[in-house]
């Protein structure tokens, strides 16, 4: 027993050697909820389930639940709005969540502690847990389904974030020189559902 207790130390140890230092994460902020989370006046209503819905074209039409989360970051986050659609495709049926106008990107920049800052409430804010113990709780209300900050990466139902591919070699390890909007340290990158695009997630409707 003692023999497979101690393997188990060795493999997570080496898995967290393993993990890029510089990776984005949640802790123990994932695992607790934050005071004034908005997803708490919600709590009567069934909690929507976590999706990841892939883009596969171009749909420059405004985005109900797009232009609503817009307007509430505007409202109670620091930042300023950098855009939501761009004709981005990677191949045959797939393409970025800004080709189908269903992401946002949000000025804060990674080297102002106040804007870090306010990434970091952001972040916890809509991946903290409700009282009623629902994960990810305002992210799941709202439709918000991809999560891009640092150099890290958040998609629907992940315990927390990874690296961000971009920004590292093949060996998993992090590339000296990368453009910081490439990087999206300059910015924040929300993705959404969808149903959260459309405006029929609990939070909009």
């Amino acid at each position: 027993m003692r023999r497979v207790a101690l393997f188990l130390g060795l493999i997570l140890a080496l898995s967290a050697a393993a993990a890029p230092a510089h990776a984005f994460r949640l802790g123990n902020h994932a695992q607790r909820p934050v005071r004034a989370n908005p997803a708490e006046r919600f709590a009567a209503l069934p909690i929507d389930p976590e999706t990841y819905d892939p883009a596969t074209h171009c749909s420059p039409k405004p985005k109900p639940g797009a232009v609503a989360l817009q307007h509430w970051l505007e409202g109670h986050v620091r930042g300023v709005f950098w855009g939501s659609y761009r004709c981005e495709r990677w191949g045959k049926d797939s393409a970025s969540l800004h080709a189908e106008n269903r992401a946002i990107d949000w000025h804060l920049d990674v080297g102002n502690p106040a804007d870090r800052a306010e990434a970091r409430r952001l972040i916890d804010l809509l991946l903290a847990p409700d009282r009623a113990g629902n994960e990810h709780a305002l992210a799941r209300r709202m439709g918000v389904e991809e999560i891009i900050w640092d150099c890290s990466y958040w998609s629907a139902g992940s315990p927390d974030f990874g690296p961000y591919g971009p920004c590292y070699s093949k060996s998993g390890k992090l590339r000296k020189h990368v453009d910081p909007t490439i990087a999206h340290r300059n910015h924040i990158h929300l993705g959404i559902s969808k149903r959260g695009a459309a405006a029929r997630t609990s939070f909009w409707r």
